[in-house]
């Protein structure tokens, strides 16, 4: 069974992990401005850690449908005083960027993952993290954020992300990074339609195949909505129950808001699963 390799931190995923979500920005699409604030975001990612989050994945820039980027001087200034005070606490701490400037200044302030929507891609960025012990996870995304979900459209949407994020893991090896400390995402309404979105979650076991851990994150996305009519502060039902079926189809971890909410359903699942097992 996989162990990431996290900086000094070994993650065994013979259990699904749970990635907590800490947004310190004005506009993600959930709940943007919430914790801008530096304190109020150590607040929020140490009562995730409390919920049973295992990794805190802190981002100072939004990445939803449309949303304009930041420059990488106003991404440090709201990422680097909560990763270094949760660090300091002895969490797992993971940076959601892209920015290959804000990963370097993050791993220095003692992130030990770096979680990037373009999959190292930036120029620098391969070597930023290569030149760290921290995991990476790598995603795929069709487009940018700004214009990615006008008209996403794929011949075979689970052949192209798996084929991608095939090709991303052998450029990190190929820079150093080994694969004990490599994650892909295949990054779920990123340049996706409803339709490719189910495909990929219905067969994200092909994605399995490749031999690294998978990371689900559907959390309050918009599939969810799409399938429930549920607003986005009312899709906590909805974003456990797909992670679910992300973790029968292989993940091993989930991104999600509500830690507490994934914890408890993960404990059930657990335990059936150990039962099937006659462990």
């Amino acid at each position: 069974m996989f162990a990431l390799h996290a900086g000094s931190h070994r993650l065994s995923l013979a259990r699904p992990l749970v990635m907590g979500i800490v947004n310190a920005t004005p506009d993600s699409f959930s709940d943007g401005g919430r914790c801008l604030d530096s304190q109020a975001a150590i607040r929020h990612a140490l009562k995730l850690f409390e919920d049973g989050a295992a990794i805190l994945d802190v981002g100072g820039e939004s990445t939803r449908p449309g949303a304009a980027a930041v420059p990488a001087a106003e991404e440090m200034r709201r990422v680097l005083p909560v990763i270094g005070a949760l660090a300091g606490r002895g969490c797992v701490v993971s940076v959601d960027t892209r920015k290959p400037e804000v990963m370097r200044a993050a791993l220095d302030a003692g992130a030990v993952m770096v979680n990037d929507v373009t999959a190292l891609r930036a120029p620098g960025a391969l070597e930023a993290v290569a030149a760290s012990d921290a995991a990476v996870c790598l995603m795929h995304m069709q487009g940018e954020p700004q214009t990615m979900q006008h008209a996403p459209a794929y011949v075979d949407v689970l052949e192209e992300v798996k084929r991608f994020l095939q090709g991303r893991a052998d450029a990190c090896e190929a820079a150093g990074i080994g694969r004990e400390r490599l994650v892909i995402d295949p990054g779920f309404g990123f340049g996706k339609a409803l339709e490719h979105n189910l495909a990929l979650l219905a067969h994200l076991d092909r994605l399995a195949e490749l031999g690294l851990p998978v990371l689900a994150g559907l959390s309050r996305k918009s599939m969810l909505g799409t399938l429930t009519g549920r607003a986005v502060e009312e899709r906590e039902f909805a974003g456990v129950a797909a992670h679910l079926a992300a973790v029968a189809r292989g993940a091993r971890l989930v991104r999600v808001h509500n830690v507490a909410a994934m914890r408890d359903a993960l404990a059930i699942w657990n335990a059936v699963e150990e039962q099937q097992d006659g462990t």
